[in-house]
This record gives C-alpha cells, sequence and structure tokens, in this order.
C-alpha cells in the first residue's frame, strides 16, 4: 500500500475518533452547566390579595430557571448557608411592603407588584375602604417598636400621671382606649432633622376610622401611648380587615394603687391636719381673729 494512501487513512480514522470523543463530552458539558443555570426567587407562600404587607410567613424561596428581569434573586452567597442573618437581609426588599395586585401561591413577587413605606402612593395602596391612618410617636425606651413590624395588630394603652397632689395610689393610671389595630408602617424619627415631635424615636402608622382616630388623637394629648402586640390567632379575620375596636367595655382602667398595694398603704410624710375655720370678733373698732378650740 502506498505510503500516501496509508497516511490518508490514518487522518480519516483519528478525524473519527475526535468527532466521536467531542459528541459524547456534549451532554456532559450541558449537564454540568444545568445547575449553575438555576435561580432561586422570591415567592408568595400562599394565596395574598392586594393590599397586603408582607411578613415572613407570606413568602419562600423557590428554585427555577434563569430569573426574570424584576424578580427578587436569592443570592448565592446565602442559599444553603447557615447563616439566617443572610437569607433575611434577602427577603427584607419586601418586607413591609403592599402589594398592589393579587398574587397566587408559588408565584414570584415582582418588584413592579409591591409598594413599600415612603412611596407616594403607598397609603393608597394599602388602606381599606373607608380607613383613614394615624401616626403615632412611640418612645424608643417604652413600648419598644422592634418587636412590631407592618401588617401586625396591636392595642393603644395611655398612660397617665397627675401632679396636682392626688394620693399616691391615684398618681398615675393606665387604660386600653383603642384595641385590634393593624400595623401599616413603622418610621425611625431620627431621619427628620425637623420634625415636631422630641423625645421620640419613632412613628407608627396605625389604619384606624375616624372615630378611633378622635380617640387617639385625645389620648396622645392626655398622656403617653404605648403599643401591645396581639396574636395572630386572637381574633378570626380577613389578612387586612379593618376590626379595630375602641376600648372594650370589661376593660377597667389600672391605677397605681392596684399595681403596687404598697402605695395604698404608704403614709404621708406630714399628717394631714383639718384646718379649723377662723371666728372675726369685732370689739369697736378692732378685729381679732379667734380659732374656737
Amino acid at each position: 500500500m502506498p505510503a500516501k494512501t496509508l497516511l490518508t487513512l490514518l487522518f480519516l480514522v483519528s478525524l473519527c475518533v475526535v468527532v466521536i470523543l467531542a459528541l459524547r463530552a456534549l451532554p456532559q458539558k450541558g449537564n454540568g452547566d444545568l445547575p449553575a443555570a438555576r435561580d432561586e426567587v422570591l415567592v408568595a407562600a400562599t394565596a395574598l390579595p392586594a393590599g397586603t404587607l408582607l411578613r415572613a410567613k407570606d413568602v419562600g424561596w423557590r428554585q427555577t430557571g434563569v430569573a426574570q428581569a424584576g424578580q427578587i434573586v436569592r443570592p448565592p452567597t446565602a442559599a444553603g448557608s447557615s447563616n439566617l442573618e443572610l437569607d433575611q437581609q434577602a427577603r427584607s426588599e419586601a418586607y413591609g411592603a403592599a402589594l398592589r395586585s393579587n398574587v397566587m401561591a408559588g408565584e414570584p413577587i415582582i418588584r413592579g407588584t409591591i409598594v413599600k413605606p415612603g412611596d407616594r402612593d403607598f397609603l393608597q395602596v394599602v388602606l381599606s375602604p373607608q380607613a383613614r391612618a394615624i401616626a403615632i410617636p412611640v418612645a424608643t425606651g417604652g413600648a419598644s417598636t422592634g418587636i412590631l413590624y407592618p401588617g401586625d395588630r396591636v392595642d393603644v394603652i395611655l398612660t397617665q400621671t397627675f401632679k396636682n397632689d392626688p394620693p399616691l395610689a391615684r398618681r398615675s393610671v393606665g387604660e386600653t382606649v383603642v384595641e385590634d389595630l393593624r400595623v401599616l408602617a413603622i418610621d425611625a424619627l431620627e431621619s427628620r432633622p425637623n420634625s415636631a415631635v422630641n423625645g421620640f424615636g419613632r412613628a407608627v402608622t396605625l389604619e384606624v376610622t375616624p372615630e378611633q382616630a378622635e380617640r387617639v388623637n385625645v389620648a396622645a394629648e392626655l398622656g403617653k401611648l404605648s403599643l401591645t402586640l396581639r396574636s395572630v390567632s386572637a381574633t378570626n379575620r380577613a389578612p387586612f380587615a379593618l376590626t379595630g375596636l375602641v376600648k372594650t367595655a370589661g376593660i377597667k382602667p389600672i391605677w397605681a394603687g392596684d399595681v403596687s398595694p404598697a402605695l395604698a398603704d404608704a403614709a404621708p410624710a406630714k399628717a394631714l391636719v383639718a384646718e379649723q375655720p377662723t371666728v372675726e370678733v369685732i370689739h369697736g373698732t378692732k378685729t381679732v381673729a379667734v380659732k374656737p378650740q
């Protein structure tokens, strides 16, 4: 066999081997790239109606293909990490935001379908029909706002202190003025240098009826306001129903003497002596004041 023919056959055999190896390698390369092309996006954990304030229980992660524009993607460093802080930071983009439209269970949360506190149309989206929004200052060192999140339900408690020398047992009193209000937003007042509210760390925006707004405004003039968190299962209601109540008849004011019985038994530092009336006796042109024995 001529040498030229032999070289041609060897070349063709080598070419066939290369082609076969390349074809076998293509599926393996594709399978190796598939996991890298799958992202985790934020989705609704259950069906959510428009106006819902998103909380941790309302959203979750779902693995999908390449994320679409506007979807909230879980950072690769947070996926599979034991550091929960990374995961919470990724979710926080949606926490406290309100939905502009209904979202089905498992449907991705799109940035364009949510509105955040501070946005111009936030209250228009989140408020229930016939509802109002009112912001009240809450002392950072008092009823801590750190446990509150938009969407929670709270009661409003008024605490008054009387300074006109009342009995010790009646010097302070606390009472619930409105119950079961929905928290709409929690705003840091430190970022407002021209704020008229001094000595307060945060303003909490609540959803109220017109009558409840009047009661809260009057209560703010009388004393200090505090908020207490209600259980989710306390009442059976719609996700954002306007169910706030005026003070229940069964709730009575709590006086200082009710909290500390020692105040009721405390004796004043100076004994109180009833002052005797003074009688004026006129002798001619002289007037003498005489106290009866």
